[in-house]
C-alpha cells in the first residue's frame, strides 16, 4: 500500500504507481458494473449507495435500504480491514492484498456456481474485496488517488486543470499537469472497465469475476517488483 503522498519516489516508481492505480480503477469499474447489472447495486461505488439509501429510507422501500446498508458497512470494513493489514509489522507479504482480493472473488465465483448464493450475501463479500483493493494504492507520486471514488477523482482533476491553468510558475505546472494526467487516466480505467462488463457477462456469464481476480494476480507480480 501507498499510504501517503510521497514526492521522492524515482520515476519508476511512480510510473508503476500509475499503472497499478489504472488496473484498480479498472477492475473497480468493471466489478461495480457487474455488481450494478446482477444485483441492481454499486459494489463500489458508495455515492451511490448512499443516495440510493437515503431515497429508500424515505420512500420505506426496506428491501433496498437493507442491501444498500449491507455493502456499505462491508465496503467500510474492507478499507478498515486493508489498511490495518498494510501498517501490521507481522505482515510480511507485500502483495497480501491483492491475494486477499483475488482470493474471494475467486472462491465466490466458484461457490456461487455451485449454490444459489442470494443477493444480500453477495453485494457483502463483493463489497468487502472492494473496501480491501481500495487499501493497495492511494497515491501516485504526489497526488492523492482513489481508484473506485470517481466524483473525488474529478474533483481533484478539475482543480488541478485549474490551478494549471492560473499558475505562472513553471515548476508548479508541472506538478499539476502531471496530477492532472494521472487521474484523468485513473478515471478513464474507471470508466472503460464499467464498459467492458457488460460485453464480458455476456460471454463468460457466472464466472466473470474470474477475469478481475486473474488481473489482480498479475498486478500483485508487479507491486512486488515496485516495493524491492
Amino acid at each position: 500500500m501507498v499510504s501517503s503522498v510521497n514526492s521522492s519516489l524515482q520515476p519508476a516508481q511512480i510510473a508503476m504507481q500509475e499503472k497499478l492505480a489504472i488496473c484498480l480503477a479498472l477492475v473497480a469499474g468493471f466489478v461495480d458494473a457487474t455488481g450494478l447489472i446482477k444485483w441492481k447495486t454499486y459494489v463500489s461505488f458508495m455515492s451511490g449507495n448512499t443516495t440510493q439509501l437515503g431515497s429508500a429510507i424515505s420512500s420505506d422501500q426496506f428491501g433496498t435500504m437493507i442491501i444498500s446498508l449491507t455493502v456499505i458497512g462491508c465496503f467500510v470494513c474492507g478499507i478498515y480491514l486493508g489498511t490495518c493489514l498494510s501498517l501490521s509489522k507481522l505482515n510480511k507479504t507485500k502483495a497480501l492484498t491483492f491475494y486477499l482480493v483475488s482470493g474471494i472473488l475467486i472462491v465466490y465465483t466458484v461457490a456461487a456456481n455451485v449454490f444459489a448464493i442470494p443477493a444480500i450475501p453477495s453485494v457483502a463479500i463483493i463489497g468487502l474485496a472492494m473496501g480491501l483493493m481500495n487499501a493497495i494504492v492511494t497515491a501516485v507520486g504526489n497526488q492523492n488517488v482513489n481508484t473506485d471514488f470517481v466524483t473525488g477523482t474529478l474533483n481533484s482533476l478539475a482543480r488541478n486543470t485549474a490551478m494549471l491553468t492560473m499558475s505562472n510558475d513553471e515548476l508548479e505546472n508541472t506538478k499539476y499537469r502531471s496530477n492532472a494526467i494521472h487521474l484523468l487516466l485513473v478515471w478513464l480505467g474507471f470508466l472503460s472497465g464499467a464498459f467492458m462488463a457488460h460485453y464480458a457477462l455476456i460471454i463468460f456469464g457466472a464466472w466473470i469475476l474470474l477475469l478481475p481476480a486473474l488481473v489482480l494476480l498479475i498486478c500483485s507480480r508487479f507491486y512486488k517488483s515496485n516495493r524491492n
